[in-house]
């Protein structure tokens, strides 16, 4: 590296270590765990994969969980694309150095897809027709009320509508993603 750079570069390192301790500080003294936040937070975390544990699927279970978790990935990256960029922001969290919200992202989302997905798969409906109108209650009536509830904040430059987006466009890249793999197991197979 180049001086000039390598002295940028490590002035980055320390606005993002000096930035993480200030999350750390704020979590302690406003997210912490005496505040009812942290625990409706953490109520979206762990409720959600106590439900899956209970209702998914087992003979479908490597499917529906590689569906699962690649919606998880996409929304941990849509967040944290999200949240850097100031479109929108968690003021709470369950765990302090993720900028993104662990329970939506982690557990609710992938697990209300992964359901529908399952759903979907026994009864021969269209995903997508389905996953439209999950879409428009996380943007429309869900991230509305945590909102109202101080759990989540819109950004200047964002609305529900492009927060429907950013849902819909995660809900058919999973399933694109999904099927890209199951296409290719299926090849193997008839060979």
């Amino acid at each position: 590296m180049y001086d000039e750079q390598l002295k940028q570069f490590e002035e980055l390192i320390k606005q993002e270590k000096d930035l993480s301790k200030n999350w750390i500080d704020y979590w302690f003294e406003f997210s912490g765990l005496y505040t009812w936040q942290f625990w409706f937070n953490f109520i979206m975390l762990v409720v959600p994969l106590i439900a899956l544990f209970f209702f998914l699927d087992r003979k479908r279970a490597l499917h529906i969980g590689f569906f699962g978790y690649t919606h998880h990935m996409i929304a941990l990256y849509f967040d944290g694309f999200g949240t850097r960029n100031g479109f929108w922001e968690y003021p709470y969290k369950v765990f302090p150095f993720f900028p993104v919200n662990v329970g939506l992202d982690a557990a609710l989302i992938p697990v209300v897809y992964m359901l529908l997905y399952q759903w979907l798969l026994k009864t021969g409906k269209n995903y997508y027709v389905y996953a439209f109108f999950v879409c428009l209650f996380f943007a429309f009536l869900f991230k509305p009320i945590i909102e109202v509830m101080g759990l989540f904040k819109l950004g200047e430059n964002m609305n529900y509508i492009y927060l429907f987006m950013v849902y819909l466009a995660a809900a058919i890249i999973a399933k694109l993603i999904t099927n890209i793999f199951i296409a290719a197991e299926k090849s193997v197979d008839s060979d």
